[in-house]
């Protein structure tokens, strides 16, 4: 009887250490999952983190992409209106180049011009007068193969543009507002004036 009372026994503990032990090895599994579960979190921090900091950086190299085509799209446009003003500068010299010798030149026209008007009374002077008319048409020719010519103004409407008024008349030969007398030539290189006429014009 001692014996089976030590077998039921020795059966009781048994079981009872399997369930201990079953207990344990439950609580064990449930720590690992746990533990698992921290790391499956924590392991997902670390992702998102990461795709925030790739975010972040992408977002930066975008900025600084598109500040730089900005500054380049500046300095192209820089570099064509440079291009664009060397070129019309480089035009228009070529254009006006003989402006600078036709301003030193005109007041010498304005004395030959001076030097003709006088009325000659001698064979001697009326001789020098025609040389000088020949020099002054030789002059007047060159200007002219350089596109300087006159600019018009007796009869013509009084345009500030190219003419000077120094004074107003009254008069019935011409309409108001006309030119009627030309005191001093204008001058115009193409289409720019070199000097403007200085004129009388009916009021």
């Amino acid at each position: 009887m001692g014996n089976e009372t030590n077998r039921e026994f020795d059966d009781v503990t048994y079981e009872e250490k399997q369930t201990h032990e079953e207990v344990s090895q439950k609580t064990s599994e449930e720590e690992g999952s746990e533990e698992e579960l921290k790391q499956d979190e924590q392991h997902q921090e670390e992702v998102d983190s990461a795709e925030e900091s790739q975010d972040s950086e992408v977002k930066q190299l975008e900025q600084k992409l598109e500040e730089a085509t900005n500054r380049m799209l500046r300095i192209q446009a820089d570099y064509d209106n440079f291009r664009r003003r060397t070129k019309q500068e480089k035009e228009s010299a070529a254009k006006y180049k003989s402006q600078s010798l036709a301003e030193k030149l005109l007041p010498a026209l304005d004395n030959f011009e001076r030097g003709m008007a006088i009325t000659p009374q001698e064979e001697e002077t009326k001789s020098l007068l025609k040389g000088m008319d020949m020099v002054y048409r030789q002059i007047k020719n060159a200007l002219e193969e350089e596109g300087i010519t006159e600019i018009d103004a007796v009869g013509e409407p009084f345009d500030p543009h190219y003419h000077q008024a120094v004074m107003q008349v009254e008069t019935d030969e011409y309409d108001s507002n006309i030119v009627v007398e030309e005191m001093q030539k204008g001058y115009q290189l193409k289409d720019r004036v070199i000097r403007p006429a200085m004129v009388k014009v009916n009021a």
